[in-house]
């Protein structure tokens, strides 16, 4: 089912998940194991998270340096096949305009469409180790909203077409339509870390949903009124798509310093003062953030939130334990 049918469809505010491809090595009974206790929880899909591939320099024998392509991860794709293949949930892949070409971002969603999986986000994707800005790459996307714009455009066209009109004809399928694919993007409560303000970036969020997007699920915050507001400042620019409130609790007290430098966000004094009492308390600081973030949840329910998507980065415990306190 669609994210955007499950939105219009639920009675009641419902939690979603995202969690990260694992390195290679990983299994995948213990990928499947990691999962297994958000389940109990019933999560209406399960968003994955997609890697841009890197590159490293290594000596050769003569002395000179060649260029290697590393990819550490399990991709977004394979991880949504093996989740659908064993849990009645959505899975939905994000795809990046980082390091990959229109071309290749139309053979994913060849694969996508192959597999039964008609929900994306799309996402312009981090810049590569080192760079300062973000650079395309060659016949590739500089924009998440043109990434939409191509999506869109994809479904368009006549291969297409083609295949929609064939699948049609097949006893026991359903119509299809142009719109295949459901896409969720991105919005950033308090501003791109790039964009100048955030009318600014409300503006180039705006662009996104006139390309095409169905939704769209926020960047991780910690104090509810950033998200009220910024909620009230996409209605007033005209944007009238759900969107979804994205939640991490803070585990470690390194968090308060590596979360605000990666994410361009702030975490509020009143936390960070709990944290600093706790010292060097680990279980203290652990529990500090999990209620907080539990806080945050029942208001936001409260307040009449579609969802709650909630920012796993691996780690299932806290999770578990927010989503058996709010739902």
């Amino acid at each position: 089912m669609k994210i955007s049918e499950i939105l219009a469809n639920s009675s009641k505010a419902y939690p979603s998940l995202e969690i990260v491809p694992p390195l290679r090595g990983m299994t995948k009974n213990e990928l499947l194991e990691s999962i297994a206790p958000f389940m109990e929880f019933s999560p209406k899909y399960i968003n994955v998270t997609s890697h841009r591939d890197e590159f490293e320099f290594r000596e050769e024998a003569d002395g000179t340096f060649s260029r290697h392509l590393v990819r550490n991860r399990i991709s977004e794709t394979t991880v949504c096949a093996a989740i659908i293949s064993k849990y009645d949930v959505e899975a939905v892949p994000h795809i990046i305009c980082a390091g990959t070409t229109k071309e290749e971002i139309e053979s994913k969603l060849d694969n996508l469409e192959f597999l039964g999986i008609n929900n994306i986000v799309a996402l312009r994707g981090d810049s590569m180790s080192g760079e300062k800005r973000f650079s395309p790459t060659p016949g590739g996307y500089s924009y998440a909203s043109e990434l939409v714009e191509g999506i869109r455009r994809y479904q368009g066209s006549a291969n297409y077409q083609r295949r929609r009109k064939v699948e049609q004809n097949l006893p026991g399928q359903s119509e299809h339509n142009d719109r295949f694919f459901c896409i969720g993007v991105g919005g950033y409560p308090e501003k791109h870390f790039e964009a100048a303000n955030i009318e600014t970036d409300i503006l180039n969020l705006k662009k996104k949903i006139d390309a095409g997007a169905d939704y769209v699920i926020t960047q991780m915050f910690f104090d509810n009124n950033v998200y009220y507001d910024f909620v009230r400042r996409c209605r007033e620019a005209g944007i009238t798509v759900p969107i979804i409130p994205g939640l991490k609790p803070l585990s470690t007290a390194k968090q308060v310093k590596l979360l605000p430098e990666s994410f361009s966000l702030d975490i509020p004094v009143e936390l960070t003062r709990e944290i600093e009492k706790a010292g060097d308390d680990r279980k203290a600081i652990y529990q500090i953030g999990a209620e907080w973030c539990a806080m945050q949840c029942k208001d936001l329910i409260a307040k009449g939130v579609p969802a709650v998507h909630f920012y796993t980065m691996g780690k299932s415990e806290n999770i578990v334990n927010i989503l058996k306190e709010c739902f």
